[in-house]
């Protein structure tokens, strides 16, 4: 449940810390004090997104902070789940700066909107005036049914197999529509294939044919000049290897008086030695070129095939040609293989069906046992709010199997009427605001019967009733506080005066500020702002005393 909700600088709200009970929470106020304020900050820890950016201080962030108490509700493998640490008195705050920016908290742990929307939806329940528009939808009809029907379990695995079946069956079209488009490529595919293996392509062979056709067009040039280096250094009259051998040998004396030269000796002698051994190679080399027509004329070739291979494949080197030609290696070898898989994915395809279906089936048969119980208890309880001749009447049909959805299949339809004489019609249709806000309090408190949710908040659902229906209203939410905490904000006496806790909502003026408070109010404040729900400010004595009878003092 909700023991605590914590509202830092929000809207019209400077400071909040609101201790709720237990049992039925009452919120009055004037229409204006903020008690929507207080349900758009609970909201924003609810996983609702931001829709005004409005403080009270502009230049401090909100912070908002609910406290719940989530022992005994199973949510351990939900925190587990979501990596959170668990903890009895569970908090989840939001935190909005300046320029926006939202942040969300559970126990102090980052989560996302999605996450805090997740865990709100097994804490609280609100039902808001507008709510009563959700009875149009299917959705709500069907979690009507699964809920009263405790179908949760089934569901889920119904939900689970719709899912494998759904991507399954996704697959196999995929596998189909890929391997019709392969198959009428398949040709072509091959022949660019088999062009590209029969290449024999080698990744790095590019580069050393290039180096080696360079060669080969420059070989009388690479041969002059490297009989020209070697003359110089060893083959002409006056060489560099004689003029480094004379110098060797004038140092070598000059050494014999200056020992400190060992060491340009040692360093001549090395240069001499190298000189005379590059010489040497340089000649070697220089007698190995040759200019082999033949050769040359092959390298070429076999460049023009590389060149124009990737330039029909608009690559830019072997190793791309090669990239390819392993891919259509794959796509052909994928389509020999595709057939095989198809054949699979039709016999899963057909499994699958079988026991979605079955699952589907099921909870059908469920749905359709619990509907003349929910047709008979949600019309006992609208004779108690004073529609005594009111029916609500609920049509479950199938649809065709190819028409399964992730809800079942079937169609649901709430039709309801409130007279004698009339037909059933669609409830949108018939009912008046008032006779759906006192329908969907009929069904809300036959779903808290079966439901786990720990709280449900009730916001000004009281449009269009008053007087002895108001009281039975009020009568209904005090049953449903013995299962669950219910919180109401309401503008009828009747029902605020069945509350175990009334808070009233109200505004401060200063010279330059009007802020929304909240105050507990003790017995005696509670008959006179009862009193006043009676008639207004400065009520007389006989609101008084009505105010205390309803209280029952």
């Amino acid at each position: 449940m909700l023991s605590r909700l914590s509202i830092q600088n929000y809207a019209l709200i400077d400071s909040l810390d609101i201790h709720f009970d237990k049992g039925l929470n009452i919120l009055t106020g004037e229409t204006g004090a903020g008690k929507s304020i207080i349900m758009g900050g609970l909201s924003l820890i609810l996983g609702q997104r931001i829709e005004s950016r409005y403080f009270f201080n502009q230049e401090k962030k909100c912070i908002i902070e609910g406290y719940f108490d989530v022992s005994g509700y199973q949510l351990e493998a939900f925190f587990e789940e979501q990596d959170l640490d668990y903890d009895g008195e569970t908090i989840m705050r939001r935190e909005i700066s300046v320029d926006g920016k939202s942040r969300a908290f559970v126990n102090d742990t980052p989560v996302t909107l999605n996450v805090l929307k997740m865990l709100a939806e097994k804490l609280i329940d609100i039902h808001s005036q507008h709510a009563t528009l959700q009875l149009n939808t299917e959705s709500f009809q069907l979690f009507t049914l699964d809920s009263i029907a405790q179908n949760q379990p089934l569901r889920l695995q119904y939900v689970a197999a719709y899912r494998t079946y759904k991507t399954t069956v996704e697959r196999l079209n995929t596998l189909k529509a890929n391997a019709k488009q392969a198959g009428t490529e398949a040709d072509y595919q091959q022949f660019l294939f088999d062009e590209l293996a029969n290449a024999k392509l080698e990744p790095g062979e590019q580069e050393q044919l290039e180096i080696e056709q360079q060669q080969l067009e420059h070989a009388e040039e690479i041969k002059r000049n490297l009989f020209g280096a070697a003359h110089v250094l060893q083959e002409q009259e006056i060489n560099a290897v004689v003029l480094l051998k004379e110098a060797l040998s004038q140092l070598q004396q000059a050494e014999r008086h200056m020992p400190s030269l060992s060491a340009q000796v040692e360093r001549l002698q090395s240069a001499f030695i190298e000189i005379k051994d590059l010489g040497t190679e340089i000649g070697r080399i220089e007698q190995d070129i040759t200019l082999d027509e033949e050769r040359l004329a092959t390298i070429s070739e076999r460049l023009d095939l590389l060149y124009t291979l990737q330039q029909k494949h608009r690559v830019d080197n072997v190793e791309g040609l090669v990239a390819l030609r392993e891919e259509l290696g794959r796509k052909l070898a994928a389509l020999s293989s595709d057939d095989e898989e198809i054949v699979r994915l039709e016999v899963e395809v057909s499994r699958l069906k079988a026991e979605m279906l079955t699952l589907a089936d099921q909870l059908s048969a469920s749905r359709r046992a619990v509907i003349p119980h929910v047709q008979d208890e949600v019309s006992a309880v609208l004779r108690t709010v004073g529609m005594p001749n009111s029916q609500l009447y609920i049509v479950l049909d199938l649809f065709e199997e190819e028409s399964v959805r992730a809800s079942g299949r079937d169609r649901i339809e709430f039709r309801f009427t409130a007279n004698k004489g009339q037909d059933p019609q669609p409830v949108g249709k018939v009912a008046s605001g008032g006779e759906l806000s006192r329908l969907m309090l009929a069904i809300k408190s036959l779903i808290a019967k079966t439901s786990a949710l720990p709280t449900i908040i009730f916001d000004e659902i009281d449009t269009g009733i008053s007087g002895e229906v108001a009281l039975k209203v009020g009568e209904i939410m005090e049953r449903l506080a013995d299962h669950m905490q219910v919180i109401a904000i309401t503008h009828l006496p009747q029902i605020a005066s069945k509350g175990n806790t009334h808070f009233k909502v109200y505004k401060i003026e200063s010279v330059d500020k009007t802020a929304t408070t909240i105050t507990q109010l003790a017995q005696p404040e509670r008959i006179q702002e009862i009193a006043e729900m009676l008639s207004g400010t400065n009520p007389g004595e006989a609101a008084v005393q009505h105010a205390a009878e309803l209280l029952g003092k």
